[in-house]
């Protein structure tokens, strides 16, 4: 069942972030609008680039009033020893999740049960704590960070402006749609 237009379940879970260990939980994620994106392990191959595309973009991301969450399977003393090793982890400023008892990526719909470790999934949830984008990937496929700023805009956009929609490849300042009666099968 999909996730969508769902508030997060409650959670509580320890992470790592800049230096320290903090318990974070789905309160964390109300009133302010979120990106939770799960990856499979640390000290992998793919999982770096993402997490460090995910940094470069981190700036932009915190500019639009977005936190960003990196969540696998790990435990938070995991992620300080990867971030204090790795030239790539090392630059990340965002709070990465340790969820080793696997609830989290469970209620997100991510664990791979096999494997033990959660799925490329990424969730973009509002300010209520509703998700408003699911993206998962296979564990060989990478994400592209940048892309999240659209989608982000869009979602606050849509937000801001009930009856009004995103059309695909939507910018900000782009064109939206209404959609309506008059508008069925002119597009």
């Amino acid at each position: 069942m999909s996730l969508i237009g769902k508030e997060i379940e409650e959670f509580k879970a320890q992470a790592y972030h800049k230096g320290e260990f903090i318990t974070v939980s789905n309160e964390d994620f109300k009133g302010q609008w979120s990106i939770l994106c799960f990856y499979p392990a640390d000290f992998t191959f793919v999982c770096p680039t993402e997490l460090e595309d995910l940094q470069e973009q981190y700036a932009t991301l915190k500019s639009l009033g977005v936190e960003v969450y990196s969540c696998s399977t790990d435990t938070h003393f995991t992620h300080k020893a990867w971030h204090d090793t790795s030239d790539a982890i090392g630059k990340i400023e965002y709070i990465m999740i340790g969820d080793p008892s696997h609830v989290i990526s469970r209620q997100f719909d991510v664990l791979d049960e096999e494997a033990g470790a959660a799925q490329r999934g990424t969730f973009i949830i509002d300010p209520d704590g509703v998700v408003q984008t699911i993206e998962i990937n296979a564990d060989g496929i990478g994400r592209e960070a940048s892309i999240l700023v659209d989608k982000i805009r869009a979602a606050q956009y849509v937000r801001e402006n009930p009856g009004e929609v995103c059309p695909a490849k939507w910018k900000e300042n782009g064109e939206t749609l209404k959609p309506s009666f008059d508008l069925v099968g002119k597009i």
